[in-house]
């Protein structure tokens, strides 16, 4: 079992670095998980020493600053700091993503796996559930769990990860429907191993790399939800996400004030092109169907 775990993972990190695109676009999501990083640990050292986070400092004497060496980005309407608070927003991004996998991706994997694995009635009861969640519009949902959670960074999260995991349910179910009656799952079974063990310890394994696809893929999804539900005033409250930065600015685009609207926009706009190219090019080298196919036709 290990060893062709092992030979998957390195044959698709040679596949990966052969891709130029795909290591430039990991090089990307790095470069943007460091300023996470980085300004999370900003936010939490400013909070926990109660001192006022420079990208919370107000200087009316410096509203609508142009772009200079002193502010890249410029000033907002109240003086502060853009590209300070494009960081920050950097932050509330990668919150979202990971938090809402966190909630989606075991749910996903705990009910694919009991309806794909046992079949029959409990298969009949998940697949009755995630067409439930699924026939709930996404936005109306998420908007009632903020309305009953309150607005801000926990019912987003809540939210997003509530509906967001039908279709790697989906997925998982197919698989295991695949996997359950392969000769390693009855050669387990015969030598009595339980059906947890099963579950988790041999078949989960062989399907992780779809589980690392969906999350490559979903990633920017939730911070294209999140942006729209704080762009709405539904979301992220208190603190500089690219929605609300992108709301504020909108009014002043006509005034001639681009660089607030470019720099929230051009921040999210490479991070969402980062993950989906390199999802796409994980998925090519993570699928046997996918290299089979082009080893046959190489």
């Amino acid at each position: 079992m290990n060893a062709p775990a092992q030979s998957l993972w390195q044959t698709a990190w040679r596949q990966l670095r052969r891709n130029r695109l795909a290591m430039i676009c990991l090089g990307i999501i790095v470069f943007y998980a460091a300023i996470a990083l980085f300004a999370e640990g900003t936010y939490w050292y400013h909070r926990l020493a109660e001192k006022p986070a420079p990208y919370k400092q107000v200087d009316f004497e410096n509203r609508f600053a142009a772009p200079s060496a002193r502010h890249p980005l410029g000033t907002d309407s109240l003086g502060r700091d853009v590209l300070l608070q494009v960081i920050q927003g950097t932050r509330i991004a990668f919150e979202v993503g990971i938090i809402t996998s966190i909630i989606a991706i075991p749910i996903a994997i705990i009910l694919g796996a009991m309806a794909g694995y046992f079949g029959k009635r409990v298969d009949d009861l998940i697949v009755w559930l995630y067409t439930v969640f699924d026939s709930i519009p996404g936005l109306l949902f998420i908007l009632a769990v903020a309305l009953v959670v309150g607005k801000g960074l926990l019912g987003v999260c809540l939210g997003i990860g509530l509906t967001t995991w039908v279709g790697l349910c989906r997925l998982i179910r197919g698989e295991y429907i695949k996997h359950r009656d392969r000769q390693y799952v009855l050669a387990a079974r015969a030598l009595g191993v339980g059906d947890a063990a099963i579950i988790f310890r041999h078949i989960l394994p062989n399907i992780l790399h779809l589980v690392i696809i969906s999350f490559s893929l979903r990633f920017p999804g939730a911070i294209l939800t999140e942006v729209v539900l704080s762009y709405l005033g539904v979301g992220v409250q208190g603190e500089p996400s690219w929605g609300i930065l992108i709301s504020d600015a909108k009014l002043r685009l006509w005034q001639g004030h681009w660089y607030e609207l470019g720099g929230a926009t051009a921040a999210m706009f490479f991070i969402v092109l980062a993950f989906n190219l390199f999802g796409d090019a994980l998925r090519d080298a993570l699928d046997p169907k996918l290299r089979t196919a082009e080893a046959k036709t190489a």
